[in-house]
């Protein structure tokens, strides 16, 4: 059996910066800096909706359900993985990724889960239009922070 299409090293890189900036933007609450790197037709799953078509809705249902109720995510990127097509077209990232939750009467938990999004290639540049962000087994869904939104 052939092996699987990891991506060469510049493309990994490539993804490895793009974990690290999009995961800034989730720490500071900022859906207008993150809003670029993602197709405006994305197709999601996460914690609230199981598809969610478009940007518009993943951020009015996901990301303002969550971002702001949560703290410090990261990827945890030496445990990231990039696939690529062999035309260069497409390409694939998986990796787990932290963060903080928070209970109803603000004690903090772990929050851990993983993500898989998948990558088009176009003459600007990547665009994500698949992501799949879930919680690992047993981690409470809810959180109950209340962050101020950066930038709409």
């Amino acid at each position: 059996m052939a092996s699987l299409p990891n991506a060469n090293a510049e493309i990994t890189q490539f993804f490895r910066n793009w974990l690290e900036t999009f995961a800034g933007y989730v720490r500071e609450v900022d859906y207008a800096s993150a809003r670029p790197l993602f197709h405006p037709e994305v197709l999601a799953f996460g914690t609230h909706n199981d598809v969610i078509p478009g940007l518009d809705q993943w951020v009015s249902t996901q990301w303002d359900n969550v971002w702001p109720k949560t703290s410090d995510f990261r990827f945890v990127i030496e445990q990231a993985s990039v696939l690529a097509s062999a035309d260069g077209a497409m390409a694939t990232v998986i990796a787990p990724w932290t963060s903080t939750g928070y209970h109803p009467d603000g004690s903090a938990f772990p929050r851990p889960g993983r993500a898989t999004m998948v990558f088009s290639r176009n003459g600007d540049g990547w665009l994500c239009v698949h992501s799949h962000m879930s919680l690992n087994r047993g981690v409470p869904q809810a959180s109950h922070a209340n962050r101020p939104v950066k930038a709409w």
